[in-house]
């Protein structure tokens, strides 16, 4: 857990072997479910590259909600409107 300004992330780094079922199915162990706040019914995306596969949580709406509260604005210059 890295904490710079009042801003929390978390990072969860574990590696766990699973088997496969004859039916394709995979159990995610349940110290991965916790750490990742994994419920049942919910919705994961699956990525397939190269030689692994990768589950990620998808995130609903009301959890993302202020997500960004605390991150420090980074300034920018507007580009000038294009003329038509």
């Amino acid at each position: 857990m890295l904490i710079d300004r009042e801003i929390v992330i978390r990072e969860v780094a574990m590696s766990v072997i699973v088997t496969v079922s004859p039916k394709f199915q995979v159990v995610i162990p349940k110290e991965i479910r916790t750490a990742l706040k994994i419920k049942p019914g919910q919705k994961l995306h699956v990525v397939a590259s190269d030689f692994s596969i990768r589950l990620m949580p998808k995130d609903s709406l009301k959890r993302l909600r202020g997500f960004l509260r605390d991150y420090p604005a980074v300034p920018f210059e507007r580009e000038p409107d294009r003329e038509l």
